[in-house]
């Protein structure tokens, strides 16, 4: 029976004193796909392995359903696991490695072997059983070891990094895969990965982990349109939001911000979306603008507005088939998360909070392929003030 995951307040500490996750509260109902993502070492396969039995949770429950499950040793925890190592023997066939936990829990051969071709028929690899780990691709290998998990019948699925062996074009491919065997299996899915466009075209709910700490769960287009912080803002989007510091002018209903030696007037209901920005008028924030709220007026053959506008230095242009990205520099100062320019992150560091102003006023703009722009050039972009972001310089949280 589907069974839901409750992390409250889940913490581990090793021996040494290094703390990988830190009081992490996260939900997962029955059947949903959820996705822990954040940069190498900040903590997401610590949680995986604590869910998994594998790891001894330091502090916090970790409940499966309604029953506690923190003393449960992993065996009896109803939870399967996925690799990123596929870990196939490569003496058996494809179905003797599926069938392997099964035979070790000493299944009758038929139920065995009905479990194995059903695995089998729902991963396409009905017409494979019979070979050898060494005949089969990369993405046939990956399928197998999802099929040793499968035939458990598992509650919950675990899974680890599975697609990150394969190259571009098949971990596209096989995340149709891994979704379609999710929505037909309908356990609740627990997925790690470092891969934030993995995560956002995979997962029902996404969680940002940073050091350790949760920094926000939401769906895909909640986590991209409202993040959090400064740190979620830069993490979830590719390319990354560019991020300036401004100073911000406000005269009643009008706003301006003043990037360097340019400005941006700033819409009435850009200002008052942003619930707390007028407490900062005469002083600085954090604005968020994203690559393709970027746009090169010549190409519609319209005219920059006045006030909507900024002129920037053109460093490269990429050329991408469907669009073009645009790497420039402004005279205003660029703003970066500071656990990233002081390499905090790994698991254990602390995360300190604020974020760091740099002179390297860099910015990537996403246009469209008929613009003409030229790089070691001027250009002037046109701004979507109304979809501007706006942070908080001292904490990095978002304002509104």
């Amino acid at each position: 029976m589907p069974t839901s995951v409750s992390l409250d307040g889940l913490s581990k500490v090793y021996p040494s004193g290094v703390t990988a996750v830190q009081g992490l509260d996260l939900h997962i109902d029955a059947g949903e796909f959820m996705v822990l993502v954040g940069p190498s070492g900040c903590g997401k396969t610590t949680a995986l392995r604590m869910v998994a039995g594998l790891e001894q949770i330091t502090a916090g429950t970790l409940r499966f359903g309604n029953q506690v499950v923190n003393e449960v040793p992993p065996r009896r925890r109803d939870v399967a696991m996925v690799f990123q190592s596929y870990a196939l023997y490569p003496h058996l066939s494809v179905a003797q490695n599926i069938g392997f936990a099964l035979e070790n829990r000493k299944l009758p051969r038929a139920e065995r072997d009905r479990r194995v071709r059903a695995a089998a028929d729902i991963l396409g690899l009905s017409g494979l059983l019979g070979r050898k780990p060494r005949q089969l691709s990369g993405g046939q290998r990956q399928r197998v070891a999802m099929g040793r998990a499968i035939v458990r019948e598992p509650t919950i699925f675990l899974m680890d990094e599975p697609l990150s062996n394969l190259d571009a074009k098949l971990r596209v491919q096989m995340r149709t895969e891994v979704l379609t065997v999710h929505r037909r299996i309908g356990a609740a899915t627990l997925y790690v990965t470092h891969d934030q466009i993995e995560a956002m075209t995979m997962g029902d709910r996404v969680a940002v982990l940073r050091g350790g700490i949760l920094q926000q769960a939401a769906r895909p287009r909640e986590l991209y349109d409202r993040p959090a912080n400064v740190f979620v803002a830069t993490f979830i989007g590719s390319p990354a939001m560019n991020l300036y510091e401004a100073g911000l002018e406000v005269t009643g209903d009008s706003a301006e911000l003043v990037l360097g030696s340019q400005r941006l007037s700033l819409p009435p209901a850009t200002a008052k979306r942003a619930s707390g920005l007028a407490a900062f008028g005469g002083g600085r924030v954090i604005v968020g603008i994203r690559p393709e709220d970027l746009a090169c007026p010549a190409a519609a053959g319209a005219s920059a507005e006045p006030g909507a506008s900024l002129s920037v230095d053109v460093q490269l242009v990429e050329v991408l088939g469907s669009e073009k990205l645009v790497h420039f520099t402004i005279d205003a100062r660029r703003v970066r998360d500071e656990a990233e320019l002081s390499g905090h992150g790994a698991e254990g560091d602390g995360v300190t909070d604020g974020v760091t102003a740099t002179e390297a006023a860099s910015g990537v703009a996403r246009i469209e392929p008929r613009a003409r722009v030229r790089a070691h050039g001027r250009a002037v972009l046109t701004v979507d003030v109304q979809r501007l972001y706006f942070f908080d310089p001292e904490t990095g949280l978002a304002l509104g």
